[in-house]
C-alpha cells in the first residue's frame, strides 16, 4: 500500500508533526487531489486549538488548497472533471444539498457545511480527498501558490465587495492591509471603486498606493478614522478585513448615509456600536462568509484577468509548524503557503 505525508497535530494546541497515511480511493461523489500548495489561514487556528465543536484528532488543517485531480470516485460521469485537472478547494468544502439554505441555493450557509481541516482532512498534506461540489477549476494563469489563498482569503474579500451596495465610482474603504486586506484593495480598485486603504502607520501609504488605493488613512495619526473618511466624502462601503473589533467600530461614523459596513475580519470581542449611529444615517452592518466553489472560480478568473495575486511566503510541508506559528504571531507577510515538490 502506498503512503503519503500529512502535517498533523495530535492534540488541541499541540505542535505539527509529519505522519504517513495510507492512500485511499475516493468514495462516491469524491475525488483524490494531489496537493501542490495550501495557504495557512488564521481560521486554521480554530481547528488546531479545538475552538469549535466537531474537531477530531489527529487533525490535518488546511482550506486554501490547490492541486490536481489524481483519482475520481464513482458517480462523477456527468460532472466534467478528469484526472489531471487543476482544482482549488476552499472554506466551502461541500454542502448537504437538502437543508433549507441549500434548497434556496445559498450553499455557503449550508447547515451541514463541510470545511477541509474541520469536517475532513485538509490540505496540510501531499494528498486529500474532497467532495466534487467543492472543486473550483484553476485558470492556467495562476500558479498553485496563488490559487490556494484565493479559495478562502481571495473569495471572501472578492465576494464581500461584489455583493455589497457599492457600484463603480463609489467610495469604498478597506480596513487592514494584511492577508485579506492587501487583496481587498486590489479588488476594490479593479472593480472601479474610489478606493481608500486604512492601516496603522504612515509608512504603509506607498504600499497602499502600489496596490491601487487612491487614498490612504493612517489610523495612528491622531485624527479619528471616521473623521478622515468623512473628509473624503464618506464611504459607501467599508470592508473590514482587520480582526479587531475596536478598529472596525471606529469606521462606522465614516460611512455615508445608507453606507454599509461589511465585516469579514473575525474577533471575539463585541463591536462598540450604538443604535443611534445606525438609525440616523440609515446605515447597515452585516457579516459576510466565504463563497461557494463557483465563487472561488469567479475570484480566480477575475484575478487572472486583472493581474491580481496574493503576496505569499512559500515554505515546504516539512516546515508546517514554523509557518503556522509565524502566521499565529502575526509575522507572516502576507500569506504563508505550504508547498509540495
Amino acid at each position: 500500500m502506498s503512503t503519503y505525508r500529512v502535517a498533523q497535530v495530535r492534540a488541541a494546541g499541540g505542535p505539527f508533526e509529519l505522519a504517513e497515511r495510507e492512500v485511499q480511493e475516493p468514495g462516491f461523489g469524491h475525488v483524490r487531489i494531489a496537493v501542490e500548495a495550501c495557504g495557512v489561514c488564521h481560521s486554521d487556528a480554530m481547528f488546531v486549538h479545538a475552538a469549535v465543536p466537531g474537531v477530531t484528532f489527529p487533525e490535518v488543517p488546511g482550506h486554501e488548497v490547490a492541486g490536481r485531480i489524481e483519482a475520481l470516485g464513482a458517480g462523477l460521469q456527468d460532472w466534467g472533471w478528469q484526472v489531471g485537472d487543476r482544482v482549488a478547494v476552499g472554506w466551502f468544502g461541500g454542502s448537504c444539498g437538502h437543508c433549507t439554505p441549500c434548497r434556496r441555493g445559498d450553499f455557503i450557509l449550508c447547515t451541514s457545511l463541510k470545511t477541509p481541516g474541520w469536517t475532513y482532512d485538509g490540505g496540510f498534506a501531499e494528498k486529500m480527498i474532497a467532495p466534487v461540489d467543492a472543486l473550483a477549476r484553476i485558470p492556467d494563469a495562476l500558479a498553485p501558490s496563488d490559487a490556494g489563498p484565493m479559495a478562502c482569503a481571495g473569495v471572501t474579500v472578492f465576494n464581500g465587495l461584489r455583493r455589497s451596495s457599492a457600484r463603480p465610482g463609489d467610495r469604498v474603504a478597506v480596513l487592514g492591509l494584511g492577508g485579506l486586506g492587501h487583496l481587498g484593495v486590489q479588488y476594490a480598485a479593479a472593480m472601479g471603486f474610489e478606493t481608500v486603504a486604512i492601516a496603522r502607520g504612515a509608512e504603509k501609504a506607498d504600499f497602499a498606493k502600489q496596490l491601487g488605493a487612491h487614498h490612504y488613512v493612517d489610523s495612528t495619526c491622531g485624527t479619528p478614522v471616521a473623521e478622515s473618511l468623512q473628509s473624503l466624502g464618506g464611504m459607501r462601503v467599508v470592508l473590514a478585513t482587520a480582526g479587531n473589533s475596536g478598529a472596525i467600530s471606529a469606521t462606522v461614523d465614516g460611512l455615508a448615509p445608507r453606507g454599509e459596513l461589511v465585516v469579514i475580519g473575525a474577533d471575539s470581542d463585541p463591536l462598540d456600536i450604538v443604535p443611534f449611529q445606525l438609525i440616523m444615517g440609515a446605515r447597515v452592518v452585516r457579516g459576510h462568509p466565504s463563497g461557494t466553489a463557483q465563487d472561488v472560480m469567479d475570484t480566480m478568473e477575475f484575478s487572472a484577468l486583472h493581474g491580481i495575486r496574493p503576496m505569499t511566503e512559500n515554505v515546504p510541508l516539512d516546515d508546517a509548524d514554523a509557518a503556522f506559528q509565524k502566521m499565529l504571531a502575526g509575522k507572516a507577510r502576507f500569506r504563508m503557503v505550504l508547498t509540495n515538490g
